[in-house]
């Protein structure tokens, strides 16, 4: 049934019944309650569509849709409402003269408003312009000017301030909604209010005959999202990306993972991220429920309150807690970390040996499970204790590290892709994984390596475009439709495909070796004492590293070796 349910979304449906063995009558009974379950999105595939869908289904259900961390506690925002929001969002962007196709920019860290003025932007057949909560005032108004943005939404006090820097010069902006009531605005500016004020706009609105025309008007084709590269070697380039974009991934990840209407995400990395933000557009639409992490440094303590089963992470993040377990370990030395090791161990070979199907040995289901009770379970319960999966990406997971959480049963499932991709390209997954690479490629992409090493990418995932830079896009792709990605990489005898490193980072010293440096960068990152760091040394006799302490962990081993600041130059010398 599962996969006949995949085989649906695919929109293979003839095929896969001439194969089913038993009543055609059933099956056609069952199709029609599938996708009548599903909504009218099911034929007409658009990511507003989805969430109208599932608005609908779970509008009467008790488990909230959203939470959000209020001061020490929790809030919850149930399905009706997390719609009506969308609806009344939408309405009154309509009130201020939204067009089609207008481009609409959220200036916000993760909160519940995010992918509500998201979806609201969508519904109208508008593009949402992701800016990220840390962008300086110059970065945001670039993209605001490049992206001719008259509405934006911004987050708090920084933010807001940020915008009224440009919002009277040369800038389009012509209102700003304020998400938090904490910001001090210019109350007498009418085109400036906060987000309540602009429900209660939509609410009392007549725009509703209208937002239904846009909603049934919506193709999958139609660009709902712009987001903007770093630009780290110049301008940032907005990248374009359709509906279709989205659903690559979504079938992708239901056919490989998991996930419903019982699972909780941990909304952690920002939602101005396609990461973030295609991961989110799967969760509703599979009806799960997601915490909105306000606080990154708090995210240990956000597990144990949520107790996720999922989570969206970077290989840094996993490197931290890892370095930090570790350290835990070493300080208390002795039999405390021989038993430490002898358990991750065993979790080690049950895992695999589950993995490969093997019949599990009596002597090693004896081991797991003394190995479970004293070591496995309490790194689980650093995490919650219920975390079915990581997601990890963005760069390169060392394989020690995957295999140390496998071994607590808590799988990464290290993926690759960009935001050109929207992100998805390849990933592993829980029945099909080799760590120490990003998995195979997904249903619904192709990818080659050139002869140069660089991996390329075709698919209905790849983006439509840099908004208003034809030649960048044009440099961006090759002449049979492949987005060249930048990185280098290889795809294994068994098809797992495994990134070396990025073109532009490849160090060429003076003697003319090529060194790739993210390997290095990550094997001495897991280093408990140290934050950050980069390795450079192109045209030189030898590599630097710059390194960043993590001054806390710093702090806390002086304390324990009683070493005081009088010390430090006894130390150097």
């Amino acid at each position: 049934m599962v996969k006949l349910q995949n085989h649906i979304r695919n929109g293979r449906m003839a095929c896969l019944i001439t194969v089913w063995g038993g009543s055609t009558r059933y099956i056609n009974e069952w199709i029609k309650e599938f996708i009548k379950e599903r909504g009218d999105y099911m034929q007409n595939r658009t990511l507003a569509g989805m969430i109208q869908s599932q608005l609908k289904k779970y509008e009467n259900r008790a488990e909230n849709a959203l939470y959000y961390k209020e001061g020490d506690e929790w809030k919850g925002i149930s399905w009706k409402e997390f719609g009506e929001r969308i609806n009344n969002t939408a309405r009154a962007l309509l009130e201020l003269g939204a067009e089609e196709n207008e481009m609409i920019a959220i200036y916000s860290s993760n909160r519940p408003e995010w992918v509500i003025s998201d979806y609201a932007i969508m519904s109208i057949r508008c593009s949402t312009v992701a800016i990220y909560a840390t962008n300086t005032a110059e970065q945001a108004e670039y993209i605001v000017d490049d992206a001719r943005c008259r509405i934006i939404f911004v987050d708090d006090q920084y933010q807001y301030d940020n915008v009224m820097q440009f919002y009277k010069g040369n800038s389009k902006i012509g209102y700003v909604i304020v998400f938090s009531r904490s910001v001090k605005i210019d109350e007498n500016d009418e085109n400036i209010m906060y987000v309540d004020d602009f429900y209660e706009l939509g609410r009392k609105s007549n725009q509703e005959k209208e937002l239904q025309r846009r909603l049934a008007s919506i193709t999958e084709d139609d660009i709902m999202s712009v987001i903007y590269t770093s630009g780290t070697t110049g301008d940032p380039k907005g990248a374009m990306h359709a509906h279709r974009s989205f659903f690559v991934e979504i079938d992708a990840l239901n056919s490989r993972f998991p996930m419903g209407e019982n699972d909780i995400e941990v909304v952690f990395l920002p939602l101005s991220h396609v990461y973030e933000k295609a991961s989110s557009y799967w969760m509703h639409s599979q009806g799960a429920t997601q915490y909105f992490c306000s606080d990154t440094n708090k995210i240990v303590e956000y597990f144990g309150e949520i107790r996720p089963t999922y989570m969206c992470g970077v290989p840094r993040l996993f490197e931290k807690m890892y370095a930090a377990i570790y350290a835990k370990m070493e300080k208390a030395g002795g039999i405390k970390k021989s038993i430490f090791d002898w358990g991750i161990d065993i979790g080690k070979q049950y895992e695999f040996a589950k993995f490969r199907g093997e019949k599990i040995p009596a002597s090693l289901e004896f081991k797991h499970k003394v190995a479970h009770k004293m070591v496995l379970s309490t790194v689980r319960e650093l995490l919650g204790g219920r975390l079915n999966f990581f997601s990890a990406g963005g760069a390169p997971l060392a394989k020690e590290i995957e295999e140390f959480f496998f071994g607590a049963n808590i799988f990464i499932a290290q993926g690759y892709g960009l935001t050109e991709t929207a992100p998805m390209g390849s990933c592993n997954a829980p029945k099909d994984f080799k760590f120490g690479t990003a998995g195979k490629p997904i249903d619904g992409n192709h990818i080659k390596i050139a002869e140069d090493g660089e991996v390329l990418i075709k698919g209905d995932n790849v983006f439509k475009g840099y908004w208003n830079k034809p030649e960048a896009t044009a440099e961006a792709m090759t002449d049979d439709g492949y987005f060249k990605t930048g990185d280098i990489g290889m795809i294994d005898e068994d098809g797992f495909l495994k990134i070396t490193d990025r073109k532009k980072d490849i160090i060429i010293t003076a003697n003319g070796k090529n060194i790739a440096p993210q390997l290095i960068e990550s094997r001495i990152g897991q280093d408990y004492y140290f934050e950050q760091m980069v390795v450079f040394g192109d045209r030189q006799k030898y590599l630097t590293a710059l390194i960043v302490p993590a001054f806390p962990a710093l702090e806390e081993y002086a304390q324990d070796k009683g070493i005081t600041y009088k010390d430090i130059p006894d130390l150097l010398t």
